[in-house]
């Protein structure tokens, strides 16, 4: 999978591979495997259901950055995982371990976010890991965003960060209030449920999700729908 997509890029864009697990040297395997395919980083989720203290954490995150020489997106998401990548920890790997270079963050948490934008190192970013934080945390310092929605407005998006960034945060915020009704529709059922039904209903027929998601019912397909509608897609 990483090959194909690296080949079906063909260079024109970047290549960031999921290659964390709840296994540690998993994680290992599949981030060379990642590497040696062409990618240009990682993304590493924290371990789920094993749910390791912040000392695990650590060794966890260091483990994987030195078995490769890509730069390494970390990746918050306690709704997904119950586990938290706490700010000291996150601070702390930020500053000692070179390759480890951004965050994913989809704590929902602006105040902490505030505080990692404000306290890491030069060339630490900090990515929106939820769609509907990305115009709060770009206004913060964040970077930009890693979004679910981009795969149908990721034009609209790139353009509101650039917006914020250039200082017009009054045009930014109507771009972000137009796409608040995708954000929401793309979530009225566990992801990628509804994305993959937006693309089919968009002209990109991604095919069904896998088990144990299911398509999306008749009902969350027409909220779906409304959803691109009223953000101006359809």
């Amino acid at each position: 999978l990483f090959r194909a997509v690296v080949d079906a890029v063909g260079g024109d864009a970047k290549v960031v591979a999921g290659t964390g697990t709840y296994s540690t040297e998993h994680s290992v395997d599949l981030t060379r495997i990642a590497e040696k395919a062409g990618v240009d980083a990682a993304l590493v989720v924290t371990p789920y259901y094993n749910r390791p203290p912040q000392s695990g954490l650590d060794a966890h995150f260091r483990t994987v950055a030195a078995a490769t020489a890509l730069p390494v997106i970390l990746y918050n998401i306690p709704s997904r995982t119950a586990c938290l990548i706490e700010a000291d920890t996150l601070l702390r790997l930020a500053r000692e371990v070179g390759n480890i270079v951004a965050v994913k963050d989809a704590t929902a948490d602006l105040n902490t976010a505030a505080r990692i934008i404000r306290d890491a190192p030069d060339g630490f970013e900090v990515l929106s890991g939820n769609d509907g934080d990305t115009f709060a945390l770009v206004c913060l310092g964040a970077a930009g965003v890693i979004a679910v929605a981009s795969h149908l407005a990721g034009e609209h998006m790139r353009e509101m960060v650039e917006l914020i960034a250039a200082g017009d945060h009054a045009a930014a915020r109507k771009i972000n209030d137009r796409l608040i009704p995708l954000y929401k529709g793309l979530f009225v059922t566990s992801n990628p449920i509804p994305l993959k039904a937006a693309l089919e209903m968009s002209g990109q027929p991604v095919g069904p999700p896998r088990l144990p998601l299911v398509p999306a019912t008749e009902a969350e397909r027409e909220q779906i729908r409304r959803s691109m509608v009223d953000a101006g897609l359809v």
